[in-house]
């Protein structure tokens, strides 16, 4: 892949400063699209060339290789946006903080529960992102996105199959453009109380002060326990949105806090985070991710299954 098939490409870029892990190694090729026509145009090509490509987004919730990507890194900086009357529209690249501000500046009520979330729209619909009770696809009108042929395709919110922590996107691996939400008129003071709320939540709770991916593991539904369990466990239960057992508290209780696998350490702050000390490795994640399911299949007989997806 030349300058001349995708002007501004570069090569052997370290990818470890654009997520929030700060791990991995080089991208092959990094492309830097700043407008919807510029990733449109990188997909094409890399499909054209038969390249593999992988979508950049906020950088949250990844864990890159420590050999880097093999391919094509699309880091998306498409940041438009607008709003007309009760909805926000916007291109993929606008981060999760831009939205929750300028709705909640315009008292409009939709993304309080986002408070503090990082990342980028596109990776928030992508993994169907939620919290305090809220999801991204509540709010989803619809959603613009390339197709496995590179052809620019409409979903409405009842096509998207959302579910928990995943979409039509993530499960096919569509790039998605844009999209458009709907959101409620509310008092602005009121909206913007909870969402500063939440991010003061955050700063509290969450070891902010690490580089990190966010959630390791996504919460457990209560169904999948025992019924012994399930009643032993009833008050750690939370809706999120259906009834679950938070992955942070079932680490906690497998005294999982503070385990180590060199420099990757499960946060002593919130059980649910593995948190980079320095000089981080993607192999030490994958170590401490398989000792912590391992552990907690025997303690208390279910799989964790990881929010954070590994590249590369």
């Amino acid at each position: 892949m030349t300058n001349k098939a995708l002007p501004g490409i570069q090569r052997n870029v370290p990818l470890a400063p654009y997520t929030t892990f700060k791990i991995g190694g080089n991208a092959k090729y990094f492309f830097v699209a700043r407008t919807t026509k510029d990733i449109v145009e990188a997909v094409k090509i890399a499909k054209n060339l038969q390249v593999p490509f992988f979508i950049l987004g906020g950088g949250s919730n990844l864990v890159v290789s420590d050999r880097g990507f093999p391919g094509l890194v699309i880091y998306i900086q498409a940041k438009q946006y607008r709003i007309e009357g009760a909805k926000f529209l916007c291109e993929a690249g606008v981060p999760m903080a831009v939205l929750v501000k300028e709705t909640g500046k315009k008292g409009l009520s939709g993304f309080e529960w986002a408070g503090g979330l990082p990342g980028s729209v596109g990776g928030a619909i992508r993994g169907n992102a939620g919290a305090f009770g809220g999801e991204t696809k509540d709010s989803i009108l619809w959603v613009i996105a390339l197709d496995k042929k590179g052809k620019e395709r409409l979903f409405l919110k009842n096509k998207c199959k959302f579910s928990y922590r995943s979409s039509l996107f993530k499960e096919k691996g569509l790039v998605i453009l844009s999209a458009a939400f709907s959101l409620l008129k509310g008092s602005r003071r009121a909206i913007q109380s909870i969402a500063t709320g939440h991010v003061a939540y955050r700063k509290e709770r969450h070891p902010l002060e690490y580089p990190n991916a966010g959630s390791v593991f996504k919460n457990c539904d209560l169904k999948k326990f025992s019924p012994a369990l399930q009643k032993k466990l009833q008050p750690a239960v939370k809706t999120d949105p259906f009834p679950v057992i938070p992955a942070a508290y079932i680490n906690d209780q497998a005294g999982l806090k503070g385990m180590r696998q060199n420099n990757i350490q499960i946060s002593t702050r919130h059980c649910n985070f593995m948190v980079n000390l320095g000089g981080g490795k993607a192999k030490d994640v994958v170590l401490l991710v398989q000792k912590v399911k391992k552990i907690i299949k025997k303690k208390f007989g279910v799989v964790l299954e990881e929010e954070i997806e590994f590249v590369g």
